[in-house]
């Protein structure tokens, strides 16, 4: 089970968005944004921690035990989770439509994969918000099998621990490292601070010229 962080960190990350938290890491030399995954399903933007899966390609060893993938981690998150997948890039579904609902029964934000989910028309009607690469028909079974739950993942070259802060909308996918959260938030509000500075310069009269030239140039200096 991850560490639930301070609520005061995911209540500041509620209020901004993918791309202020993408600048913040990068003035402060941090990786974290992602290409990749894209909202499929639902319409607003979420924030949490990160409960991790490890899917990998063919089948299972036949001494594991058998369980659907991504059921344990469900099972291991909260109402401040969200569930993140690493996919091995195979032409199979990382994701389907009854997990969609386990994991909104459970209470858990939302899903995140580097691959293609199955029943995103399922994920959509009931509002469950789901970042994939796309859809897909094919089943995982006998192509794909969960190897761990909970360890460090890889997505788009990020590494995602347990316990990590995800923050996704329409824009794309964030993740921020735990022991990151309160440097990436204070230059993330610094951020957007400046910008709203410059939309009441826009609404003043100045020109967009004025406005977008050096000070945006320099919008991400330290």
């Amino acid at each position: 089970m991850t560490t639930i962080p301070p609520i005061r960190s995911l209540e500041q990350l509620a209020q901004l968005d993918t791309c202020a938290v993408s600048d913040a890491l990068d003035t402060l030399g941090l990786p974290g944004s992602t290409v990749t995954p894209q909202q499929v399903a639902g319409s607003i933007r979420i924030c949490g921690i990160a409960t991790t899966v490890l899917l990998e390609p063919g089948k299972a060893p036949e001494t594991a035990q058998k369980v659907h993938l991504c059921a344990r981690a469900i099972d291991a998150s909260t109402t401040d989770h969200i569930i993140v997948i690493q996919h091995p890039g195979i032409d199979a579904g990382g994701w389907g439509g009854v997990l969609s609902f386990a994991a909104q029964y459970k209470g858990v934000k939302g899903a995140i994969l580097n691959g293609p989910s199955r029943d995103i028309d399922e994920a959509r009607d009931l509002g469950f918000p789901l970042y994939a690469t796309g859809g897909i028909t094919r089943t995982a079974r006998g192509r794909l099998h969960e190897s761990a739950t909970n360890i460090p993942v890889t997505i788009d070259g990020v590494t995602v621990s347990p316990g990590d802060f995800v923050i996704a909308d329409a824009t794309g996918v964030v993740f921020i490292q735990a022991a990151e959260i309160e440097r990436v938030l204070d230059k993330a509000e610094a951020i957007t601070r400046r910008e709203q500075q410059m939309i009441r310069a826009l609404k003043s009269g100045k020109k967009t010229v004025e406005v977008l030239g050096a000070d945006y140039e320099d919008l991400l200096k330290n």
